[in-house]
């Protein structure tokens, strides 16, 4: 089997970020199949890199995501042109599994389709046009029609589709008769895992051995990270013994910096985005995670990477927002929620958390269990290969995230 893999942003370890797609691509490999990974790079030349037996085929299409909408719709625009030429050049795929965001990544598969009779799998990561629609970055009526009857024609056209979480699968299954299956993004297992603090690693980042809440991942206008620093604010003003680290990138940094700056905080830490076995460092020094949107509709479907690995580190969760991992937060004793309009309740929370350890522990182990039982990599890899073909690979497609959210 062969199957050519379009994703705009394929990362590895190495690099750090989201790196689903790897794995994805690397248990494709492992169970037989010949990868080829059409992604991009913010260089002036094509490049082929053969990473852990996929073929990956970097674009040379530019992004930020600090540009403005219409400057990231142009590369988008442009890296469809380029994906089109190169699925022509390459061997013939039996499918193509084609994983947004963006939506326009779903244009590679309609002309594919139309063009080699060539079928394809399409995974949503997020609703869009859903959510820059929401966020108030698309506001013409006229433009709002095009992209949700884009939408629509190319989850029919697919042959499957993957949602990311039950939110994101009941709103697909409401605009589309395609079969449409549940796989999250996923907890390494084998990388994160509890750990005990270490001196080294507290001294390393100039940390101290004490109550610890860290978000780590995209610094975007969505992220709603300035509310971990209201937190802060809240915990120096109460004189608690609590500190905060800030580990990321994005649009929103100069402004958090800036922000602690005029704040004065001396419990916040900032620190440079790395790669996982710098995640995994200061998870391995924190005990709770913080895990934040901003209060749209819909954000409350998203499957952040940094809940599964802060599930994987077996880390407290803390979270902001009322929707899927809310829901499971709750449901599963994996820690608790923030209201934005009362931070000096989550630190009364922390209180609790600290003066009885038993109960911190306890949120703790469930967030490991919850990994290894039900959002471990093999778990998803094994769900994706079942999508592809049951007959050849085996397994059955059960929504058990349904029932685990019921």
């Amino acid at each position: 089997m062969r199957i050519i893999y379009i994703h705009q942003y394929f990362l590895t370890p190495e690099e750090g970020g989201a790196i689903r797609s790897y794995h994805l691509a690397k248990g494709m490999v492992d169970a037989g199949i010949a990868v080829d990974i059409i992604t991009s790079h913010n260089k002036g030349y094509y490049d082929l890199k053969i990473i852990d037996g996929i073929h990956v085929h970097y674009l040379p299409v530019t992004y930020h995501q600090e540009w403005g909408f219409f400057k990231r719709v142009k590369s988008f625009l442009r890296f469809v042109m380029l994906a089109k030429s190169w699925v022509a050049k390459l061997p013939r795929p039996d499918y193509l599994y084609i994983t947004s965001t963006p939506l326009t990544t779903g244009l590679i598969g309609l002309w594919t389709k139309r063009k080699f009779a060539i079928p394809y799998i399409f995974e949503i990561r997020d609703l869009w046009p859903d959510a820059p629609i929401q966020v108030g970055v698309i506001g013409n009526p006229l433009v709002k029609q095009l992209l949700y009857n884009l939408e629509k024609r190319i989850y029919k056209h697919a042959i499957k589709c993957i949602a990311l979480s039950p939110g994101i699968a009941n709103t697909v299954r409401s605009r589309t008769e395609t079969p449409v299956y549940i796989v999250p993004n996923f907890s390494d297992t084998g990388f994160f895992y509890p750990q005990d603090k270490s001196p080294r690693i507290l001294q390393k980042y100039g940390l101290e051995d004490r109550f610890t809440v860290i978000y780590t991942g995209a610094l975007g206008q969505v992220n709603a990270v300035g509310e971990l620093l209201e937190i802060a604010k809240c915990s120096q003003e109460n004189r608690k013994d609590y500190q905060f680290v800030i580990l990321g990138k994005g649009s929103q940094l100069a402004k958090l910096l800036d922000t602690s700056e005029k704040l004065q905080l001396e419990n916040v830490r900032f620190v440079a985005f790395g790669n996982k076995e710098r995640v995994a460092d200061l998870l391995s020094i924190s005990d709770m995670a913080f895990i934040s949107f901003d209060h749209l509709p819909v954000l409350k479907t998203n499957s952040p990477n940094k809940f599964f690995d802060a599930l994987a580190a077996g880390k407290a969760i803390l979270v902001n927002h009322k929707g899927w991992v809310h829901t499971l937060t709750k449901k599963y004793e994996l820690g608790i929620y923030h209201d934005p309009n009362d931070p000096g309740q989550t630190i009364r929370n922390f209180d609790l958390l600290t003066g009885k350890s038993q109960i911190l522990n306890r949120y703790q182990q469930n967030a490991r269990k919850m990994a290894e039982q039900h959002f471990s990599k093999e778990i998803a890899i094994k769900r994706v290969l079942t999508i592809i073909d049951a007959k050849k690979f085996g397994g059955e497609i059960t929504d058990e995230v349904y029932i685990l959210t019921a």
